[in-house]
């Protein structure tokens, strides 16, 4: 298992204060159905920690409703599409619709890798109906908010709220997942080798583990060079890009709330995550008229469809435009 995945995500995992609350699942039952599950998804789908984790909430909290409603007892064999319409029904009073989703996703792949092992006899969530999940765009930032967020580290470092390293460094984090259009846990595990200086690419590890190139920017690059230039302790291939101020490799929760402080700065909501920058960097290209196809390779969507979504963000700025300036709309 790689290091990332190496800690288990079940009941020793780290968790919020709400989950180390409650009781945790069985050993015993985290043995037998669960451990199996995780190291076939780590090891051989190589799912990301974040997957993996969200899979375990999935199977704690359905062991739970199971235990509760008394349906534990007499095995999951028993299971039938009449219990898990009930636990359905239940469920959509503690989650949102896409949790819900999230969750049922999660349990149709458990119950699949049983069937597989011949320990279970069928899938009970099949033909379950599920609630319509509501079609959301993607928030993004405008060119301009972008602009403004961009400067908020060099306004720090002129008003002596930051140093140079951290402002440097906060804008190289904003600017990887902008320009290069990364996830925030691939720009906080790239490392200096995996770039290409010369042609300006990085070579990113995505979800699966699958490899793409990615087009950095002339000033996503020029930002890189400065940190490693002038305040990078370790330069070395295997050295990441982004560190913390003890010079280790940053987390995805620094970055996190590294972006509210730059968001409070600039005004701008502060519900805006990393993922939203990713956001801003699909819909800017397309709207400059960027080829579908081509978005789809950059951000390492494995379905066109994934990326279609950009498309009706792009749709519903042109029809705002036109609303606001047409005298016949």
């Amino acid at each position: 298992m790689s290091k990332e995945t190496s800690q288990r995500v079940g009941p020793k995992a780290e968790r919020s204060g709400d989950e180390r609350r409650r009781d945790d699942v069985p050993p015993e039952v985290v043995a037998e159905w669960w451990t199996p599950l995780e190291d076939f998804l780590a090891k051989e789908r190589r799912y990301s920690a974040y997957t993996v984790r969200n899979y375990w909430q999935a199977f704690e909290d359905f062991y739970r409703w199971l235990v509760g409603a008394g349906l534990w007892e007499r095995g999951l064999s028993a299971l039938g599409s009449r219990e898990m319409r009930d636990f359905v029904i239940e469920a959509q009073r503690r989650f949102d619709r896409r949790t819900l989703h999230n969750h049922a996703s999660g349990l149709r792949t458990f119950f699949k890798f049983w069937m597989r092992r011949d320990k279970l006899r069928n899938n009970p969530l099949l033909g379950v109906p599920l609630p319509k999940l509501e079609k959301r765009l993607p928030k993004f930032l405008t060119e301009e908010q972008m602009k403004l967020l961009l400067t908020g580290p060099q306004r720090l470092l002129e008003n002596a709220g930051i140093d140079a390293h951290t402002a440097w460094r906060d804008r190289l984090a904003m600017e990887l997942l902008y320009g290069g259009g990364l996830r925030v846990s691939e720009a906080v595990g790239m490392t200096y080798g995996a770039v290409d200086f010369e042609a300006g690419v990085a070579h990113v590890l995505g979800k699966g583990q699958k490899e793409r190139l990615c087009p950095l920017g002339r000033v996503a690059l020029a930002v890189l060079v400065k940190v490693r230039d002038d305040f990078a302790r370790e330069k070395a291939p295997t050295s990441p890009v982004l560190v913390n101020t003890t010079g280790t490799r940053m987390g995805v929760r620094e970055v996190q709330l590294m972006l509210k402080r730059y968001l409070t700065l600039a005004g701008l909501p502060l519900d805006l995550t990393p993922h939203k920058l990713r956001h801003s960097y699909a819909t800017h290209l397309l709207n400059a008229g960027a080829d579908l196809r081509l978005v789809q390779e950059l951000l390492g969507h494995a379905q066109l469809a994934t990326t279609q979504i950009y498309t009706h963000v792009s749709v519903a700025r042109l029809k705002e435009v036109y609303a606001k300036a047409h005298p016949r709309a």
